[in-house]
């Protein structure tokens, strides 16, 4: 997939990102597009643990898309989707973009329908209790 733009760097916790890859690759087969995203994604994420301000699985996002439109979402697991609440699965193209993104920094992806789309992410919290680990040395993974 070409992107117009060069993306940004992106932050994905260890602990993540094992389960990560082994959902994408379940996923190859039924959807071979936002499954390669991801892959995309993972294949080129810095593995470490985050940043507070980093987007990682369960954390709380808010974004401005290309449209002007600011949305409120948490990053999740398929099972844990729930789009009446805000909770969106790593595994759709909105998902996979935001995985790993600091504040301020935009990502543009393509979206099931082949469209270009932009995001901006504009906050990030964390649930309470949920902790990001003591930081380690950061390392790069390939696929």
């Amino acid at each position: 997939m070409i992107m117009p733009t060069p993306q940004p760097a992106i932050t994905v916790a260890a602990a993540d990102y094992d389960r990560l890859c082994n959902l994408a690759e379940r996923s190859a087969q039924t959807m071979p597009d936002v499954a390669g995203f991801l892959l995309e994604e993972l294949d080129r994420a810095t593995i470490a643990t985050p940043q507070p301000d980093t987007i990682q699985m369960g954390a709380r996002a808010r974004f401005e898309d290309e449209t002007g439109d600011v949305r409120d979402v948490r990053l999740v697991y398929p099972e844990d989707a729930e789009a009446a609440r805000g909770h969106i699965s790593v595994l759709t193209p909105v998902g996979a973009a935001l995985l790993g993104l600091a504040v301020g920094q935009s990502i543009s992806w393509r979206d099931r329908r082949g469209a270009l789309r932009t995001l901006t992410v504009l906050s990030v919290s964390h649930e309470p209790g949920e902790e990001i680990a003591a930081p380690d040395e950061p390392r790069t993974i390939h696929l």
